[in-house]
């Protein structure tokens, strides 16, 4: 671990429990984003620009070599909305956003490794040090790629991390291929025929067809989708009717997500799951429309150099049998799989605390925290990794 980090985790602790104090959701980090160039500007840093995806910040930091190799590492900013129920003294200001995620901590850990690069520029080549707005479901990723950042701020390759609840304080997990699932939310609008619930002869009813898409839906993944790869289909919220005993209504609403691991499992399931949504309300003599919303995440694949290093050097800041080099893949989804898909990269898990213990409640309820304890890990491994990927070659 890096022990200048370590000697100032005060700092950074501070500067994590003031963002987490002033959460702001996607495409808002005005307050965050004006803090992140005033410490990359103060640090003294090559090149900070802002307003990329309307709040992301880039910083470049060019090292002591003359190398022309470079890499991106990114953390995101946003917060949730969600009311907060922790009691602390840096508990959100502002009622109903939470850093219930900890992007707060995502910032922190780059902003201490940029604190400590800057001072040091040990290394040979250029680090695009990536600050991303609107991570949740909002895909700041892809707008900042749609405008740009790879052609402004070129990668050879791109890592980033996350916090993660039930691994042990410090522990990095990482694997090859994919990490996490990818992520489709979709509505089912359902149109058939109300009526008096006493002359059912008469009627088309939803409630039945919507019942029946559920089950069908279910047998997709167990009879379309091979043992040996995975998907899920969760049907979440179900509406018919407005409120009364004696009426059939004549329309039904639902809606859920898919995920799935693989790209052509990813589109499989979809198909499917339009056939099945379509011919159902047909043979009951309605109709029925599947709506795939747009922005749905990729799943986040991990490249296998970018891998073989980001481990080698988790093994180097924390010891090797505190890195899980082939962990279990984890069904969540992140934006910044979409990162992967156009630089060669990895995405780790930092471990937040076990459950039960301090840092184990997990991400996106109201009692979560970000485990301050792992911010010179975290720190740590960034720093490590630049000195690997833009080795500095003395004589």
């Amino acid at each position: 671990m890096n022990l200048e980090i370590a000697e100032n985790h005060t700092m950074f602790t501070q500067l994590r429990h003031d963002i987490h104090r002033h959460p702001e959701l996607g495409f808002k980090e005005l307050k965050t984003s004006q803090m992140i160039v005033e410490k990359l500007t103060e640090w003294g840093f090559d090149e900070v620009h802002s307003g990329i995806a309307q709040t992301g910040v880039v910083g470049v930091l060019k090292g002591m070599g003359s190398s022309s190799k470079s890499i991106g590492l990114r953390a995101d900013m946003d917060a949730l909305s969600m009311d907060e129920e922790n009691t602390f003294a840096h508990k959100s200001c502002h009622s109903g956003v939470m850093h219930g995620c900890g992007h707060d901590g995502h910032t922190a850990m780059l902003l201490a490794s940029a604190w400590y690069l800057s001072k040091y520029r040990n290394f040979s080549g250029t680090v695009n040090f990536i600050f991303q707005p609107a991570e949740e479901g909002l895909g700041g990723a892809k707008v900042m790629i749609d405008e740009g950042l790879f052609e402004r701020f070129p990668c050879d390759r791109i890592y980033g991390m996350h916090n993660m609840p039930g691994i042990p304080e410090g522990e990095f997990h990482l694997r090859e291929g994919a990490l996490l699932a990818s992520s489709d939310r979709f509505n089912i609008i359902i149109e058939g025929v109300g009526g008096h619930a006493a002359m059912p002869e008469r009627v088309v009813d939803p409630a039945i067809i919507m019942s029946n898409i559920v089950l069908a839906a279910q047998s997709i993944v167990s009879r379309n989708v091979s043992p040996l790869e995975s998907a899920v289909i969760s049907i979440t919220d179900l509406h018919c009717g407005s409120g009364t005993y004696n009426v059939i209504a004549s329309t039904a609403i639902m809606m859920g997500c898919v995920r799935a691991f693989d790209e052509k499992v990813r589109k499989r399931v979809i198909e499917r799951l339009t056939t099945v949504v379509e011919q159902t309300a047909i043979a009951h003599g309605a109709t029925a429309t599947l709506r795939i919303q747009k922005g749905g995440y990729p799943a986040t694949v991990n490249h296998k150099e970018a891998t073989r290093i980001a481990a080698e050097v988790a093994e180097k800041v924390v010891g090797e049998d505190k890195v899980n080099k082939n962990c279990t893949p984890l069904g969540g989804s992140e934006d910044f799989s979409y990162m992967l898909q156009q630089v060669p990269g990895c995405y780790l898990l930092l471990g937040n605390g076990s459950t039960g213990e301090k840092g184990g409640v997990s991400v996106h309820n109201p009692s979560y925290d970000f485990n301050d304890e792992i911010i010179p890990q975290g720190a740590s491994f960034f720093i490590e990794l630049v000195k690997s990927e833009l080795s500095l070659v003395t004589s």
